[in-house]
């Protein structure tokens, strides 16, 4: 399928060919949850943790009678009802199930995200960027000028090194390298905007069976 090449230095647009496999696909919604709840699992690792009664340091002597008392049965000052005991049902660190999900699942998953995109008119792709761009006025015009408010930018290592200084101060508007591209990210955003060779990058590792 070709998709129109936008550019910003205002030439004349021209096309580029994606592969239907990549942008023509039925969206499996389930499909596209599983592998973003998957990507959240991972993203923040559960490091708080809390000392059980076992793991505290002190006496385990028996505090009060069994009997006699007038009051509650109490064992030693490590119960989680004293200050300084243990704590009970606390987070245990990094000791907890982490989703696992198929290599293959996770690139069919992205091909449907991007699909989506295409299929909402939410899918654009950008001529790789020769020349800095210095002025954030001048890449706010072009986003502007194509309706592109609220994007998220997958690029290319050149490109963004030439776009950097001018997008990453404008609101809702998100860059990442090629390899970094995610679900979560492309979902979270309203407009998805590709550079051409990272497109390019992107087909080859989501078609390649080998990768």
């Amino acid at each position: 399928m070709k998709l129109p090449l936008l550019n910003i230095d205002g030439t004349k647009p021209t096309s580029i060919e994606i592969s239907d496999k990549l942008i023509k696909l039925k969206v499996n919604y389930k499909l596209i949850k599983y592998v973003i709840d998957w990507q959240l699992n991972h993203s923040k690792p559960r490091t708080a943790k809390t000392k059980q009664r076992n793991q505290i340091k002190g006496s385990t002597k028996k505090i009060i009678a069994q009997k006699g008392s007038g009051g509650a049965r109490h064992a030693s000052k490590k119960a989680p009802l004293f200050v300084g005991g243990g704590v009970a049902h606390g987070p245990k660190g990094r000791v907890y199930k982490i989703k696992k999900i198929n290599k293959k699942v996770r690139k069919l998953a992205l091909a449907q995200t991007l699909s989506k995109k295409n299929l909402d008119k939410n899918l654009h792709i950008l001529a790789d960027v020769k020349k800095e761009i210095k002025k954030t006025k001048e890449f706010n015009k072009f986003l502007v000028n194509n309706n592109l408010s609220n994007s998220l930018i997958i690029s290319d290592t050149d490109t963004l090194k030439n776009i950097n200084k001018s997008a990453r101060n404008i609101k809702d508007v998100k860059l990442i390298k090629d390899e970094g591209t995610n679900i979560y990210d492309i979902l979270k955003y309203k407009n998805l905007i590709i550079t051409s060779s990272s497109a390019k990058k992107i087909q080859e590792r989501v078609l390649n069976e080998k990768n």
